[in-house]
């Protein structure tokens, strides 16, 4: 295993590679990891301990050290499109397949990755960055209990602290059900019935929202647990409520769906 961190514009990301491929052996797979934490900071639980075990199945995972409030959208989405776009431009350096390339996030993580989902073929929002959307496009997502909604079941803080704003109308606005097109990604969805702060609609919408637009994509609704699971065992658990077998299998689902589209 290897480490290492990269500066960017705004933050950075942090390297967990496997070891060097041997020679002739196939390109790997890369996965930026966006940690959930309500846009006010990002979580340690679901950090370094998914890079860890995505990267002992052989994935290059990078963490993105996205912006949080008081920054405010578009500042987080396009913080992931430049970790994405800079995976991309040395992925020669890494032994990795420049067009497999995956986003995950954990809760409003998994909005600010679900958000480069939608939003990476809007060419005036990646020409900010000086970036083409093919520089920024993401393979495949893997959205862990994600905030997607501003609406009826939005997760509020996230969406008061991603626009400043307490106004309603306009964090519907960033509901990403609204913004799926048949360009999204393959994307891989899990939540828990039982979640009580982000709920369960959340996961559903989007589904059906990439149902409509034909793009291919995995649901896992897993009955029993709340918010906030990361890997669902000991080693990220707050409690033995977290310790979730049933929903520790998401990892391994995830891999072999990752394994499958890219």
């Amino acid at each position: 295993m290897q480490y290492t961190r990269i500066e960017l514009p705004n933050g950075g990301i942090q390297a967990y590679l496997p070891a060097m491929a041997l020679e002739n052996a196939p390109l790997r797979k890369a996965i930026v990891i966006c940690p959930g934490g309500g846009y006010a900071y990002r979580s340690n639980r679901e950090a370094e301990p998914i890079a860890l075990v995505f990267a002992s199945m052989g994935f290059c995972c990078f963490l993105s050290e996205y912006r949080v409030a008081p920054a405010v959208h578009p500042a987080p989405v396009l913080d992931v499109a430049s970790a994405v776009a800079w995976v991309r431009a040395h992925a020669a350096e890494y032994h990795i397949d420049p067009n497999a390339i995956a986003v995950m996030g954990f809760s409003a993580g998994g909005h600010a990755a679900g958000s480069l989902g939608v939003y990476w073929h809007d060419a005036a929002l990646m020409g900010q960055l000086g970036l083409t959307p093919e520089d920024a496009r993401p393979n495949a997502m893997v959205l862990c209990y994600p905030v997607i909604t501003g609406g009826e079941y939005a997760h509020r803080g996230s969406f008061v602290n991603l626009t400043g704003s307490e106004d309603l109308a306009l964090h519907t606005q960033y509901s990403l059900e609204t913004k799926v097109t048949a360009q999204t990604p393959p994307t891989f969805l899990w939540h828990t019935f039982e979640d009580g702060a982000v709920p369960v609609e959340n996961t559903l919408m989007m589904a059906s929202a990439l149902r409509r637009a034909g793009v291919l994509t995995e649901v896992h609704i897993f009955p029993r647990g709340g918010h906030g699971l990361a890997l669902c065992n000991p080693l990220t658990s707050t409690g033995p409520e977290q310790n979730l077998p049933e929903c520790a299998q998401w990892t391994q689902m995830a891999a072999r769906f990752l394994n499958t589209v890219l």
